[in-house]
């Protein structure tokens, strides 16, 4: 997850670099977070059968080293071919990555699932932290690409990890169980769930990958003190995630997720509305609060809810997950590219108040509808 961090931040990071770099547009970037998002959907379809069939320890290797040889390709990218073909392989390997981590740590800790998650989802924060900080302290003295090159040698350490430790044995060696599966697919709460994570990867996607662009046009800032302040988001998160692992052992988890998205809206519109670089700072800094505890403890939610197919479950609703996180950005790119980059951050806004109305949803289903 500390590697899946770094694929989740380092697209938004290098951009304005890769701007001046390599030559091309917005709109052409936001064709690259929509193919990059593209792939981790497509890995997300195939992820979860195979892991809960054939175990998790070949599968997150091979995802390994996808995502080592997407950074080393970054490093080579002379032209935009080559950056778009650099995210295709990121997003499959870091699609791997984080659906695979995710469903074995809610299957190894099942009475504490989600604090399990959202300890997880701390290193995932400092994977996400590590690249926008090595950029705002070295970018001017060494360049980019040992930057690069750092973050291909650390997404290797998974890989000797990896074909190193033990793996729980696979759930369902002796065949995939299709009518339980069925039974899975067909329950309104993992349709919801995966909903609610629709409009959050589209948020965690949209400001990861254009708060520093924005900052930068709207507010003045170099890309070495926007790439600080993205620093600060991710940092934000890891915090949050922290306190969330302690918090959700006091209030419910929908309780939880609803309290974090009135206060990622009340963020958004900060950080889009603001008169002042210093205010819209703070607002970056507050939807990284926000954020943080409402995608690992909505997993947790469906981890609980399905745990003899976390894999399969996983899988579905980091489809329509990603679903969201290939759309958004996408279109903060085409919006950016035909009004401008401010109208684009009004995403992140819609996108919270429709995980608000969401949760009410989900706190209805889990009342009435029981999964057995």
């Amino acid at each position: 997850m500390f590697v899946f961090g770094i694929v989740m931040a380092i697209l938004g990071a290098i951009l304005p670099t890769l701007f001046s770099e390599v030559q091309f547009n917005k709109s052409e970037a936001g064709d690259l977070f929509f193919t990059m998002n593209l792939s981790m959907l497509v890995m997300s379809l195939l992820f979860g059968p195979v892991v809960d069939r054939f175990g998790f320890k070949i599968f997150l290797a091979v995802c390994s080293l996808l995502v080592a040889f997407s950074f080393f390709l970054f490093t080579t990218a002379t032209n935009y071919t080559i950056v778009l073909i650099a995210a295709i392989i990121l997003g499959f390997g870091g699609g791997g990555l984080n659906g695979g981590t995710n469903a074995l740590a809610s299957d190894i800790h099942p009475e504490k699932r989600s604090a399990a998650l959202n300890v997880l989802g701390i290193f995932f924060g400092f994977g996400a932290l590590t690249i926008p900080f090595l950029i705002g302290a070295f970018l001017g003295r060494v360049g980019l690409d040992p930057i690069l090159m750092f973050a291909t040698f650390l997404s290797l350490i998974p890989f000797i990890l990896f074909v190193s430790f033990s793996f729980p044995k696979p759930k369902h060696e002796q065949g995939f169980p299709l009518l339980e599966a069925k039974k899975v697919i067909k329950h309104p709460l993992l349709w919801l769930c995966g909903l609610l994570l629709f409009f959050q990867s589209g948020n965690e996607f949209t400001v990861g990958g254009w708060i520093s662009t924005y900052l930068n046009e709207h507010f003045g800032l170099t890309p070495t003190t926007a790439s600080f302040l993205l620093a600060g988001y991710w940092a934000a998160i890891m915090s949050g995630r922290l306190v969330s692992s302690r918090i959700v052992k006091l209030v419910k988890n929908e309780n939880l997720i609803l309290g974090s998205g009135v206060l990622s809206f009340f963020a958004a519109i900060l950080v889009v509305a603001a008169p002042s670089k210093e205010l819209s700072s703070l607002g970056v800094i507050l939807l990284g609060l926000g954020f943080a505890a409402i995608f690992p403890t909505t997993l947790a939610i469906v981890g609980g809810t399905f745990p003899s197919l976390t894999g399969t479950a996983f899988g579905i609703i980091f489809v329509i997950a990603l679903t969201g996180g290939m759309l958004s950005p996408w279109l903060a790119g085409k919006i950016a590219h035909v009004y401008s980059i401010q109208k684009a951050m009004f995403i992140p806004v819609f996108n919270c108040s429709m995980i608000i109305f969401v949760l009410v949803l989900i706190q209805k289903t889990l009342k009435s509808h029981k999964y057995s």
